[in-house]
């Protein structure tokens, strides 16, 4: 009996190590794409997939709060960067895998699912090139603590597709455009071709991922009959935490389908009308 895609994504959820992860996701995706490609696509299924995937031993995880502060400037601070890359990318990894498997109730076309095997697929590559820069420089993920607080946003909009999609590749994947041209030119910086080479292969690829999360999401309000930019924000105020912080990187964002009228109105706190207490 052939696997379907949700079973397969439930498999890669439930595989703790990195490196079998990868490979495992790595590997169902060619063989979905494969079968796209050849007109017999596999069936999409239904599964249950776990709160929160299985993860190693290693890396401890704390709250950002005790996260320990290194300078970029330091061998030992660059290692840190490149963890904390490769911690949010094996994150990315079943943000995808998870969105594949969770809404199956919701009748999507094909290209949905085509969508987001690519990106579990590109994640499944990044957080690969981040584990091959840290031992080159004599690291390994699980070296250092990571943020316990990366699959909050999942378990948040656990049941809300919606939510999902406007939070994670329109919020916090679009955010990784912002700040990775300044990671880059750290390790531009420190001469160290590896780490550049990976982290713009990643900046590259980074744009479709929020491209897909934003035609989606535009997607699903044309088909219920509602404002994108409405939707977008009463969703990023429920489940974001805080506001989004400039500078954002416009161009990149607009090449992935976010114009600035999406997330400039979120760097400032929704208000009531009245003015504060103590003006």
């Amino acid at each position: 009996m052939t696997q379907s895609l949700a079973e397969r994504a439930v498999e890669v959820l439930m595989t703790a190590d990195g490196r079998a992860k990868t490979a495992l996701g790595r590997r169902h995706a060619a063989e979905w794409l494969a079968a796209r490609a050849a007109g017999t696509p596999l069936p999409i299924g239904q599964a249950s997939p776990p709160l929160r995937p299985a993860r190693p031993d290693a890396p401890e995880l704390l709250s950002p709060r005790d996260m320990p502060r290194r300078r970029p400037g330091s061998t030992m601070g660059r290692n840190a960067l490149l963890h904390a890359v490769a911690h949010i990318e094996l994150n990315a990894v079943d943000l995808h895998w998870d969105i594949i498997a969770r809404f199956t109730h919701v009748p999507m076309p094909l290209g949905f699912y085509d969508d987001w095997v690519r990106a579990a697929d590109d994640e499944a590559k990044h957080f690969n090139l981040m584990c091959d820069c840290l031992e080159a420089a004599g690291s390994h993920y699980g070296a250092l603590p990571a943020h316990a607080g990366m699959w909050r946003a999942a378990e948040d909009t656990v049941d809300d597709l919606f939510g999902r999609l406007a939070v994670v590749p329109m919020v916090l994947e679009a955010r990784g455009l912002d700040v990775t041209p300044g990671m880059i030119a750290v390790f531009e910086k420190a001469g160290e071709a590896g780490p550049v080479e990976a982290l713009k292969t990643i900046y590259s690829e980074e744009v479709s991922h929020v491209a897909y999360g934003s035609k989606w999401f535009n997607w699903l309000c044309g088909r219920d009959g509602l404002d994108p930019k409405d939707t977008f924000h009463s969703l990023v105020r429920r489940y974001f935490h805080g506001v989004l912080k400039p500078p954002f990187n416009e161009e990149k964002r607009a090449d992935a389908g976010l114009p600035p009228d999406f997330y400039w109105p979120l760097t400032e706190p929704e208000t009531d009308g009245f003015p504060p207490e103590n003006s």
